[in-house]
């Protein structure tokens, strides 16, 4: 991959200034991990490191147009046709260009496009990683206080909550997705680092109810 760093250095600039204001929950930071993920997993699931690093640094350019939208916007729809744009006139075969796209509109936990190829299960595996463990319960809560939504409310049922309001708790998200996402793990390495995250973000969330219900 020696020969293609300077191109895959050329993507992150290009990328990181289109994170230029965004939330928290869903900054550059969050693709530097998710990036740093995928080192990790592609390397032992011999995947293709030039897609997949292009691709995890795009995987979430769009994200911005979804958040101000309230979640109007698909931020891997958007992000897979703004890295089309990014990468038409990258010294890449046709085969790769569309592994990258097919990676970023493919990362999506609720979207409707599964992934494919060896490099689009690693980039989703590597997203959800960064959802759970304690990385994934602190950006839980960010994201509850960025829309503005309570700590918990127990006396409400999750299921009929909509997202982006005040009923949009770090716990809601623990309950409609977080806790759920161990079992969608694509690689062998992904299932694997996801046992000891999920299992933490549980213990959690379980003291966290008892302490609310002041039994802790």
């Amino acid at each position: 991959m020696t020969e293609y760093n300077s191109l895959i250095e050329q993507i992150k600039k290009i990328a990181e200034k289109l994170f230029d204001g965004a939330n928290e929950s869903h900054d550059w930071e969050h693709t530097i991990r998710v990036a740093r993920l995928c080192q990790r997993i592609g390397k032992e699931e011999n995947a293709d490191m030039v897609v997949l690093m292009i691709a995890a640094y795009l995987h979430d350019i769009g994200r911005c147009y979804q958040d101000s939208s309230n979640g109007a916007v698909c931020h891997a729809k958007k992000g897979a046709e703004m890295a089309q744009l990014i990468i038409s006139n990258l010294s890449l075969s046709p085969d790769r260009k569309k592994n990258i796209i097919h990676c970023v509109e493919a990362h999506r936990f609720r979207g409707n496009i599964p992934a494919g190829t060896k490099e689009a299960k690693v980039l989703f595996d590597a997203d959800k990683l960064d959802a759970i463990g304690a990385i994934g319960i602190a950006r839980a809560f960010l994201f509850a206080g960025e829309v503005g939504a309570k700590l918990h409310n127990p006396d409400i049922n999750i299921e009929e909550t909509k997202p982006y309001s005040k009923e949009d708790t770090g716990y809601r998200e623990y309950k409609i997705k977080l806790s759920k996402l161990k079992e969608r793990m694509l690689t062998d390495t992904g299932k694997q680092m996801a046992i000891t995250r999920h299992s933490f973000m549980e213990l959690f969330f379980n003291q966290f109810v008892m302490e609310h219900e002041g039994k802790r």
